[in-house]
């Protein structure tokens, strides 16, 4: 199975910085999910090239993968994506440019229609997508949201906040 990675960035949650408490709840739901998506035949996670919700999962899945057959692909918009990031996210691009796998779907940005054919390039080559997202707090990720959520045969697993609830509830379990 494969599956498109994709959610909130770093700003729409208001995370600035790699120490926030709410990361160890997020990160604690992710590695529970990518081990339920192992347990039941994930092969690739492909991801976008974005900080936030993409870079966490890419964190923990990278923490998996010597225990699972697991592997990881990027696949940016754009062969330019990232240039004009400040350094220390330019250091975290890094880590998606070292993944498994690594391209660019264009050179470079000419015209909106180029992000309609990525994102259905991304729909076409995966069978599923692992997203953080809740149609409650919009953000641009609504529209790819929006597709995923009208293809046929295509597993959407949805994070949610009310997950990362639950989550949080249990904190007590979490290895410390």
């Amino acid at each position: 199975m494969r599956l498109l990675v994709t959610g909130y960035q770093t700003w729409d949650l208001g995370i600035f910085n790699d120490k926030d408490p709410r990361l160890k709840v997020i990160r604690e739901a992710i590695k529970k999910d990518l081990q339920r998506f192992l347990e039941n035949g994930l092969e690739w996670l492909i991801f976008t090239g974005q900080l936030g919700f993409e870079y966490w999962v890419m964190e923990v899945a990278l923490s998996l993968k010597s225990s699972y057959n697991l592997q990881l692909a990027c696949i940016f918009p754009f062969d330019t994506h990232g240039q004009n990031w400040n350094e220390q996210n330019k250091e975290k691009l890094e880590h998606f440019k070292r993944l498994d796998f690594v391209k660019a779907a264009f050179s470079r940005y000419e015209n909106p229609g180029q992000f309609r054919d990525y994102h259905q390039f991304l729909i076409d080559h995966t069978d599923g997508a692992y997203v953080f997202y809740d149609s409650e707090q919009e953000t641009k990720l609504k529209y790819l949201f929006e597709k995923l959520q009208t293809q046929k045969n295509y597993e959407l697993n949805l994070l949610t906040f009310e997950r990362l609830n639950e989550v949080a509830e249990n904190f007590s379990d979490f290895d410390r």
